[in-house]
């Protein structure tokens, strides 16, 4: 007989938890269409659905690591989120209690291979900073550099799997059964999300992070990137430079007024347009709180655990809309959305290029008074594309999210830079670039070569394909047929078709054979047709509830694609 372990155990309660939580804010717009049976959870008739976005905040952090992560990712996604939500998210607290230093000693030199007086001269134990994941210490090496080490929390990991798995469950539930669920596929964005967080949480990763970014802000020097000590390093543990400095959304007006920082911020908005569009990566946690103006005013990027790759393609759309956006071309802007998502079966594409195109003309024709920034028109473009049925890809609203945040930072360094003025110089700048890429020897080299393949390729190819069609031995194959869903409805239909002619055949003898008056009777009707009615009726009720019970209307559409 099969036990339940303590783990199995563990896992159902966590799950019933994560429900109860679910349920409690079930009104809230957050989780609209994502139904859980309330007698799932015990006690379910005294769960509130009281759904005020402080209250959904603060349940939310209860709930540990995953959901604060979750929490900072939702703030991401207008298409999911409801605005006063959004608002709400984007003050998620990720501070908990720090851990015993003793416990922080335990993980260093488990990690490391040895003493921590050995390595370092001074390891404060009051740490820095202190969230659910980790707690960051600053200490000193033995050549006097001050280096700043990021401890993660013991069997964290185990505990963000448990999470995630649940949470992979019911997004699958919610894809399956849920109208809102098949418009924004939750199950996909809990993979993405999976991929991210579980990588964040290698500190290899962060590493590497920070080393890649450092090279590719060489070109900018007023920002600044920390550092990895690699020798240092492990996956639960990371040592990195140590910087100072203040919040950039902190900075006085004093400072700014004796010290102008429209350079930095500048320099900034350009260097987060490279990363994006040249280099193809984006920070996916672009929260203001992770950039530190330094004492010397140079501006420190940290916390690079979550980074988003874009594709080359999806980079090149991306810089196709932004750029119709500042040149006040909605039908483009329109017309890269569309082809950059996905187009449900109840998509309105004349709408959606109408209000998109009154959009980039509100936005074309603010210059210089911010009533619609680039980030602002990015994240519509995502609600816009919720409302007129169309799922807008997770890199747009990311985008989005990425310059708001980056256009609040610009505007807390310096009041009075055009932000939209930059925006549009370094675009243009990037544009040049990849002009200049395109016409560069070794891609003009490489265009050659493959014009010199197809060109010597095609007579022999034409010469197949003439022998075929003059010899008539050419042939069109279709494969997985018989295994497709149409074979399996074309078997439904044609047994039904078979089981109802039976159930006539039935009916039919059975009535022909109530007229004979010898043999046996039962209830006083002849047994062998009272038998054959009987079975008729069971064949006739098991056809038309098979039908209201497993028939359903097909799937909606969706098309992925260029538009039409």
């Amino acid at each position: 007989m099969n036990e339940t372990t303590p783990a199995q155990v563990g896992t159902v309660a966590r799950a019933a938890h994560i429900l109860k939580f679910l349920l409690k804010h079930r009104s809230s717009g957050v989780f609209t269409g994502l139904n859980v049976d309330a007698a799932e959870i015990q006690d379910a008739a005294d769960i509130s659905t009281d759904g005020r976005p402080e209250q959904f905040v603060e349940d939310l952090e209860a709930l540990g690591p995953a959901f604060v992560k979750i929490g900072q990712a939702l703030s991401t996604r207008p298409d999911m989120v409801p605005q006063e939500y959004l608002v709400a998210l984007e003050r998620i607290q990720d501070n908990v209690s720090p851990l015993p230093f003793d416990v922080v000693r335990e993980c260093v030199e488990q990690e490391l291979g040895v003493k921590i007086s050995k390595i370092f001269t001074q390891f404060d134990e009051q740490p820095l900073a202190s969230a659910s994941i980790a707690q960051v210490h600053r200490a000193t090496l033995r050549d006097g550099r001050q280096v700043a080490v990021k401890v993660q929390r013991p069997d964290i990991t185990n505990l963000i799997r448990t999470d995630l798995d649940i949470l992979a469950g019911l997004a699958d539930k919610a894809d399956k059964w849920t109208d809102m669920g098949r418009r924004i596929r939750f199950s996909e964005w809990v993979h993405e999300f999976r991929k991210s967080l579980l990588a964040e949480l290698d500190y290899r990763r962060e590493a590497e992070n920070l080393e890649r970014f450092g090279q590719h802000f060489a070109s900018e020097p007023l920002l600044v990137i920390p550092q990895p000590t690699w020798d240092l390093s492990t996956s639960r543990v990371l040592t990195m430079d140590l910087i100072d400095g203040v919040k950039a959304t902190d900075i006085s007006g004093m400072r700014r007024a004796e010290e102008p920082l429209g350079d930095l911020a500048a320099a900034v908005m350009r260097g987060y347009l490279d990363q994006v569009f040249v280099h193809g990566e984006i920070h996916a946690d672009p929260h203001p709180g992770n950039l530190l103006v330094t004492p010397d005013a140079h501006i420190a990027l940290l916390d690079l655990g979550m980074v988003a790759h874009i594709p080359p393609k999806r980079r090149e759309q991306l810089l196709k809309l932004l750029f119709a956006a500042v040149d006040g071309r909605g039908e483009d802007v329109a017309a890269e959305s569309v082809a950059m998502g996905t187009r449900l079966e109840d998509f309105e594409p004349d709408r959606y290029q109408r209000e998109v195109g009154q959009l980039v003309a509100r936005y074309h024709s603010a210059s210089g008074k911010r009533t619609v920034s680039e980030g602002r028109l990015v994240l519509d473009l995502t609600l816009l594309g919720t409302d007129c049925g169309l799922r807008t890809p997770p890199e747009l609203s990311l985008l989005g999210k990425t310059l708001l945040n980056l256009e609040a930072v610009c505007d807390a360094l310096d009041p009075e830079l055009d932000v939209k003025a930059v925006v549009e110089g370094h675009l243009e700048h990037i544009m040049r670039q990849r002009m200049k890429q395109a016409f560069s020897p070794a891609k003009l080299a490489t265009d050659a070569m493959e014009m010199q393949s197809l060109v010597s390729g095609a007579p022999r190819k034409l010469s197949t394909l003439l022998t075929l069609l003059a010899e008539n031995r050419v042939q069109v194959k279709m494969t997985g047929l018989e295994d497709s869903h149409l074979m399996e409805n074309m078997q439904k239909i044609a047994n039904r078709i078979s089981t109802g002619i039976i159930v006539a055949a039935l009916i039919l003898a059975s009535a022909m054979l109530m007229r004979t008056e010898t043999g046996p009777r039962l209830l006083g009707y002849p047994a062998l047709a009272f038998v054959l009615f009987v079975i008729a009726a069971i064949l006739g009720f098991g056809i038309v509830i098979s039908a209201m019970l497993r028939d359903r209307k097909a799937k909606p559409t969706e098309t992925r694609g260029v538009a039409d």
